[in-house]
């Protein structure tokens, strides 16, 4: 069982930046891709990016490319996901999560463990 916990979320106007980061309870460098999600309410969850265990491969949600990078520092067990030129339409709860398995891992069922979310207010 991996629990993971996000942070850094808050407050933030217009074309500013954030950083959130996620640290999984155990070391997830091996084989676990990592992704962010959000949602806005009302709304369904997005896929926003992923990362893969060794960092070399990454994936962006096309309304977040660009704009936001995905990374992760194995020695420290966490991933990144830095957030530049935030508009208010990135306004919403941001998830982290991590996956063991294959298959398309732009669809959020494919992840098994979540965090509770972190909240991103962008204010125009």
């Amino acid at each position: 069982q991996v629990q993971v916990e996000e942070s850094g979320g808050g407050l933030v106007q217009v074309g500013d930046s954030l950083r959130l980061s996620c640290t999984p309870s155990q070391r997830t460098s091996s084989g676990y891709t990592v992704a962010w999600f959000r949602q806005a309410p009302g709304k369904e969850r997005e896929f926003v990016a992923y990362i893969s265990g060794s960092g070399t491969t990454t994936y962006y949600g096309n309304s977040v490319k660009g704009r936001f990078t995905i990374s992760r520092d194995n020695a420290k067990n966490t991933v990144y996901l830095q957030m530049n030129s935030v508009k208010p339409e990135d306004t919403a709860v941001y998830y982290c999560s991590a996956t063991s398995r294959g298959g398309e891992l732009k669809w959020w069922r494919n992840y098994d463990y979540w965090g509770q979310g972190t909240q991103v207010t962008v204010s125009a």
